[in-house]
């Protein structure tokens, strides 16, 4: 993955629709469906768990793997906007291991975690309780494991024939996708090894403090909490303080055994997130063994609600012609050059259910073929390598830069 701009063209195969498979990839055209709130759950201060009831009529569209997220769409009123009502999605992990009922209904669990100046988070943790009913987003995202671990809703895939070692490092509600990792390969699979570094400032702030301390309890042999508190002392130095690159070199040399690791997974904050991928590349790790997740990467988009920021056709000056494939229906809309405006704020002007949730390149929600032109994507935090060079592209991140462009959302 890359972090700075790139210029990106049409794949040769790009008309060729693509179905993907194999080990760690699962995409599908994200829906959103409403799902009524059946239990909230006070983890910390200021962090719930929301638990939301899938009917066994949703329940496929509801499976997922571990390390999945989902969005939620609710109309709430802004106070940094004058109390206007608009549009507000946010995405969350899921935070459980997945499992179905004997009725063949589900149940999609995420931890929120309120936000200073957060407007969905802090309604969720003031004002969110059971029979609320929210849009959800199917399950989406790569933050899985690469290995033959799991299916959707499918512990009983995993391969346990050999013996894995994972390590996670989380901070604060980054634990949110690792709960549901953790708990899957470690019940289904005698041969799994898993440590966590789990940093926060102080115990109170922990989430899930319970059910660590459960799965420690459970696996005393297979698995390994290391809490680390950067506000709080506790006996040993190495656990106490910010975790920097000098404690990170500690900790991977004293208490991981890092050159055995199949699989890394981090979650947190981009600082946290970065410091761990370039230690570990000084290492040797293969950046294939990396698995990475950030909460934002600190510059969200500027999308108003679900309809885009405003932009004028302009008819004396340059426009730029996008074109793009929904639901098997084509749209096309014009976009001055002057306005420099993404693919996806385009896109949302004529047609307010194209898919997308962070708008900050993090979660690979409006992910889109490229078919024809040529764009520049400005961040990339959510494509892996191989997705990049089969075609696709972030459209919430991708600015034209060919006089026409066409994608698919449908590929």
């Amino acid at each position: 993955m890359t972090d700075q701009l790139h210029e990106t063209q049409a794949h040769p195969d790009s008309n060729v629709p693509e179905e993907e498979s194999g080990e760690g990839t699962t995409r599908r055209r994200a829906s959103f469906h409403p799902l009524e709130v059946s239990e909230v759950r006070r983890l910390t201060n200021d962090s719930i768990e929301v638990t939301f009831a899938v009917p066994a009529a949703l329940a496929d569209e509801y499976d997922y793997i571990p390390g999945q997220y989902v969005a939620l769409r609710k109309d709430l009123a802004d106070p940094n906007q004058g109390g206007e009502v608009r549009e507000v999605r946010r995405s969350y992990s899921i935070c459980a291991a997945p499992r179905r009922f004997e009725d063949g209904s589900s149940e999609i669990r995420v931890a929120v975690k309120k936000d200073l100046g957060g407007v969905f988070s802090t309604w969720a943790n003031e004002s969110l309780a059971p029979g609320e009913v929210l849009d959800v987003m199917s399950p989406a995202g790569a933050f899985i494991s690469k290995h033959k671990m799991t299916g959707l809703n499918d512990p009983s895939s995993i391969n346990t024939d050999i013996e894995h070692t994972f390590v996670a490092v989380a901070a604060g509600s980054g634990i949110t996708p690792i709960m549901a990792i953790a708990r899957t390969v470690l019940a289904a699979d005698d041969n799994v090894r898993f440590d966590l570094i789990y940093a926060n400032k102080a115990a109170m702030d922990v989430m899930f403090v319970e059910e660590l301390a459960d799965l420690k309890d459970r696996y005393p042999s297979r698995f390994a909490l290391h809490h680390v508190l950067s506000r709080e002392q506790r006996i040993s130095p190495l656990l106490s303080g910010r975790v920097d690159a000098e404690k990170l070199t500690t900790l991977l040399n004293t208490v991981i055994h890092a050159d055995d690791v199949d699989e890394w997974f981090l979650c947190g904050p981009f600082e946290l997130v970065q410091l761990v991928r370039d230690t570990l590349s000084g290492r040797g790790v293969e950046p294939e063994k990396v698995r990475y997740e950030l909460f934002t990467t600190g510059t969200p988009g500027n999308l108003e609600g679900n309809i885009g920021r405003p932009v004028i056709e302009d008819p004396s000056g340059k426009n730029i012609e996008i074109e793009f494939r929904l639901d098997g229906l084509q749209g096309v809309v014009k976009s001055p050059v002057s306005a420099n405006e993404t693919i996806l704020n385009a896109a949302l002007r004529v047609r307010p259910d194209v898919p997308f949730a962070c708008a900050g390149g993090v979660c690979g929600t409006c992910r889109a073929k490229l078919v024809s032109g040529t764009v520049e994507m400005t961040e990339n935090y959510a494509l892996e390598p191989d997705e990049i060079e089969r075609g696709y592209v972030l459209t919430c991140q991708s600015h034209p830069t060919s006089d026409a462009v066409s994608v698919d959302f449908d590929a």
